[in-house]
């Protein structure tokens, strides 16, 4: 089993998500990262619901598992679940918390430009920027309409960067339409 290093100073990766399921794209910008930002680690956080999904298709326990086996080679990607812990199952308090853990530790917030179309109604989402540098890795369908996004503009151009790499044309949404 992989052990969460307690080393005092680096960077850290966080990509949260339902994971449901989880898939080799999520592993593929986790990798880009890790050599981008000279990660130590990342963490998967996985989450219950996402707010603005149906509920998931996998149970919660499935999808942790599913992302164990997913992760097992890659020796700096830990899968966690917070929710219950932070009584949230929100960005900016599983952030927050983990800030509090790792103090002298750069954040990146890991995130896919699908998401930015909704970015602006996350709970607390401007204040993310102040806890965490968001990576955002382009999409299919979505990179050069959220980058010029309005909600961008909003955010601190040094808070948040764009990643215009190679997009693995893979979703969960995708694979649960073949199960």
């Amino acid at each position: 089993m992989k052990k969460l290093s307690r080393k005092k100073t680096g960077n850290i990766g966080v990509l949260g998500g339902t994971f449901d399921p989880p898939h080799k794209g999520h592993l593929h910008i986790c990798r880009i990262a890790i050599r981008k930002f000279k990660l130590d680690k990342i963490i998967w956080a996985v989450t219950k619901k996402n707010p603005f999904k149906k509920n998931p298709y996998l149970d919660l326990k499935t999808r942790i598992e599913l992302s164990k086996i997913l992760t097992k080679k890659d020796k700096k990607i830990f899968v966690i679940y917070l929710d219950k812990k932070i009584k949230s199952s929100n960005t900016f308090n599983m952030l927050y918390y983990l800030k509090k853990k790792n103090l002298n530790k750069k954040i990146f917030f890991l995130m896919g430009a699908d998401n930015l179309v909704k970015f602006h109604k996350w709970s607390n989402w401007k204040n993310i920027q102040k806890i965490a540098k968001i990576a955002v890795f382009a999409r299919n369908g979505y990179s050069m309409k959220s980058i010029n996004y309005s909600t961008l503009k909003k955010l601190d151009r040094n808070n948040w960067i764009y990643i215009p790499s190679k997009k693995v044309n893979i979703s969960s949404s995708l694979i649960r339409k073949f199960w």
